[in-house]
């Protein structure tokens, strides 16, 4: 399974890791290592046309549908 939110798109994005040591061997260039920042995703029952489907959604479109439900 894909980590991607099924209603906005959001998915894994590359980026990097930075060291910052405060020792004078590394006062111009810290060390850089690649890393992944990953959505917070979460498992949601939905009702479509009378199916019941398992969506995976992050938390800023859950929110978002727990305060339009709520009102």
């Amino acid at each position: 399974m894909a980590k991607v939110c099924e209603l906005c798109g959001k998915s894994t994005v590359a980026g990097q890791r930075i060291q910052h040591h405060h020792s004078i061997g590394w006062k111009y260039k810290a060390p850089r290592s690649k890393r992944q920042f990953k959505p917070n995703l979460r498992k949601l029952k939905v009702d479509t046309d009378g199916n019941v489907k398992n969506i995976s959604i992050c938390m800023k479109c859950y929110k978002k549908l727990r305060a339009e439900r709520g009102k």
